[in-house]
């Protein structure tokens, strides 16, 4: 069994705990401003859009597309391992992009215009929303 990589735990309070522990049940969730519809991310107490502060959590698809990327080759905690740091666009809104990982393939197929879905991988408290292949078979 490979050991999970390093992670640094966020600093979880009363505005991001919903995104921090949305994947609990496998859900993705944004801030949506309920006056005009838009996301927000990251959460703001205020919406950019329509200055409305009625913002409620709800779930996206968790599907999504890679906008950018980048390979990490620095052995930042030790593991000489590289890996995928990416921007995901996600198809509820133009312009939500959510910076995450790239998990499941091999660093060398991930490509710009990649068909992503969310998979969460938990680090007690906190469920990280990663993006695998989109045509990766369900995990249990």
């Amino acid at each position: 069994m490979t050991e999970a990589p390093f992670r640094v735990l966020p600093a979880i309070d009363d505005e991001n705990r919903f995104f921090w522990t949305s994947g609990e049940d496998g859900r993705l969730r944004f801030l949506r401003c309920q006056g005009c519809g838009r996301f927000l991310h990251p959460p703001l107490p205020r919406c950019p859009g329509c200055g409305g502060t009625d913002l409620q959590p709800e779930p996206v698809s968790g599907q999504g597309e890679v906008f950018s990327f980048t390979v990490n080759h620095q052995p930042w905690d030790g593991d000489a391992t590289p890996y995928v740091i990416a921007l995901v666009a996600l198809p509820e809104q133009e312009g939500l992009h959510l910076t995450t990982n790239i998990v499941g393939c091999p660093v060398d197929d991930v490509h710009i215009g990649m068909e992503v879905q969310v998979r969460f991988e938990h680090r007690d408290p906190a469920w990280f929303p990663l993006f695998e292949p989109a045509s990766a078979p369900p995990r249990d």
